[in-house]
């Protein structure tokens, strides 16, 4: 990987405003390149960004991932305008959801995605090889989610090899690591990943290649020093988003950050 890493801090959307605003100027006091939310049926990543942008305006802001058969692109665009986001502080995540022939999917919107979202950075949510290698030759970023740092490694492989076909740069790679920190670690990463490893078939799939026990993909770890060197394995990523688990609480939270910080 050429240039430096850096770490980004990653919440689930609908995080209380106020604990939003307080997290997000605690993560800019610890170093942290950029803060991330999800996206979800219940609430919109972009509102929970919004309140990370008045409190913390010298963070980049991502979502990861809106899923587009869920949200399309006009609708993105509106919201982006809606809440005033700058389009030049975003990493807008996008991902095919439940759809059929994801692959098509995702190479077929991007030009409509270019044209509704001009000036924001266009990441493609990637686990496996294909999506990987459409992620390098076409989008500003790929995003991995829910893997090892050897599983991170080769994917990284194919979306270089994907850049290279396509006879340019190979474009940034961010990627959640979820993170649980203290005595309860263990369970908290343990309840996460059930929940995804049988969300629908692309994520069975995933699971299926990873190959590795339930609760393990992830930092489980007893404290910060345990929490920095597991997610020192990392290394095929550009940016660790750090993503919390935790009560949506202010302590909670920054808790984890401040025990994840680089």
């Amino acid at each position: 990987m050429d240039g430096e890493q850096s770490r980004g801090f990653g919440v689930a959307a609908g995080l209380d405003p106020e604990v939003a605003r307080s997290l997000a100027e605690r993560c800019a006091e610890l170093g942290y390149a950029s803060i991330w939310s999800n996206d979800h049926p219940g609430a919109k990543g972009l509102e929970t960004l919004a309140e990370f942008a008045a409190a913390a305006p010298g963070l980049d802001l991502g979502v990861a991932v809106i899923a587009l058969d869920r949200t399309p692109p006009e609708t993105i665009a509106a919201d982006v305008e809606r809440l005033g986001l700058d389009p030049s502080r975003l990493w807008l995540g996008v991902g095919a959801g439940f759809g059929e022939r994801p692959l098509t999917r995702m190479r077929e919107a991007l030009p409509g995605l270019r044209e509704e979202l001009p000036g924001v950075r266009l990441v493609l949510a990637a686990m496996g090889p294909k999506m990987c290698e459409l992620a390098g030759a076409s989008y500003d970023g790929a995003f991995f989610n829910w893997m090892t740092p050897e599983f991170a490694a080769g994917a990284r492989e194919k979306v270089e090899a994907g850049a290279n076909d396509a006879g340019r740069e190979p474009p940034p790679i961010f990627g959640y690591v979820r993170t649980a920190v203290g005595p309860d670690a263990a369970a908290r990463l343990a309840k996460e990943e059930s929940f995804y490893r049988d969300l629908h078939d692309g994520y069975r799939n995933h699971f299926a290649r990873l190959a590795e026990r339930e609760g393990t993909v992830g930092v489980a770890a007893a404290d910060s020093t345990d929490a920095q060197t597991q997610l020192a394995a990392y290394t095929a990523l550009d940016t660790i988003v750090v993503r919390g688990l935790a009560s949506a609480t202010v302590e909670a939270m920054t808790a984890v950050a401040e025990a994840a910080t680089d």
